[in-house]
């Protein structure tokens, strides 16, 4: 048997997490695609990898004969910090950044890499589904939808303009109602205008670099958020950016583990 050809690393900032990281993996064990890697970086004060069930989903993902590579990098300097931490250990012409609290569908990876390929832009993503709210319909949060047609292009967007009311369409299970409104046949997809897109992404690697990926981290004190927002804009005002419909992903809808959250990476830069 031939080796497979790593084609996304998936790449996994954890902290804190055991349990739901555990679902994560098992969520990756389960793709009808093979060709990733797996590459979580702990920040965990005790190394998560020995827990049972992270140990045991791991094992699961190596008898599929998909790698798998646990760092403990301690102590923590930020969200930011630990995704360029990540980013420097890629190698794959993509990355996948998977938040350690999301599920993803088995035809998920599989669809990020058709979608990148066919559309040619810098990113694609699936906004994460609340599943808790799936009968809270919000009509006048889906407004902002807009299909991409004739081909994902560059677009600036930043705060207080039109484009970045497009946030709305992520919330609670908003998601799930504009997968269903669209009536898409099993296999078909559509990808439509973004603000950004928060806890899966798929980036070609090239792109998220040309953009200057997490470097900012230096710039920011350790407690911030909103440091995948940054890099987003970046790559879309460069390369373009898409969200994914149908969404593969649902949100565990865990308790935040960052709970200081004065500091707004899109502020602290500059943006």
């Amino acid at each position: 048997m031939g080796v497979t050809r790593v084609e996304v690393d998936v790449l996994v900032p954890t902290f804190q997490r055991p349990d739901a990281l555990a679902v994560t993996l098992a969520g990756l064990a389960a793709q009808t695609c093979r060709s990733f890697r797996v590459v979580v970086s702990d920040q965990t004060a005790d190394p998560v990898a020995t827990v049972p069930l992270v140990a045991a989903t791991t094992r699961i993902l190596e008898q599929h004969g998909i790698p798998v590579e646990h760092h403990h990098h301690a102590p923590p300097r930020g969200l930011a910090e630990n995704r360029q931490h990540l980013l420097s250990l890629a190698r794959a012409p993509h990355v996948l950044f998977l938040d350690d609290d999301v599920w993803l569908e088995p035809w998920a990876v599989e669809r990020l890499l058709e979608a990148i390929a066919a559309l040619r832009c810098g990113f694609v993503g699936f906004a994460v589904q609340g599943l808790s709210y799936r009968d809270d319909h919000r009509p006048a949060e889906l407004e902002p939808f807009e299909e991409w047609v004739g081909g994902v292009r560059p677009e600036r967007v930043r705060r207080g303009g039109p484009k970045w009311q497009r946030f709305t369409l992520h919330n609670a299970a908003n998601p799930t109602h504009l997968g269903e409104r669209l009536g898409l046949r099993p296999g078909e997809w559509r990808a439509y205008k973004v603000a950004w897109v928060g806890a899966c992404v798929l980036y070609r690697r090239d792109a998220l670099a040309d953009a200057g990926g997490f470097s900012f981290w230096k710039d920011l004190p350790r407690e911030h958020v909103g440091e995948d927002v940054v890099a987003q804009l970046r790559v879309m005002e460069r390369h373009g950016g898409a969200g994914l419909l149908p969404s593969g992903a649902v949100h565990l809808e865990l308790p935040t583990t960052v709970p200081q959250r004065d500091v707004n990476c899109y502020d602290a830069v500059g943006l």
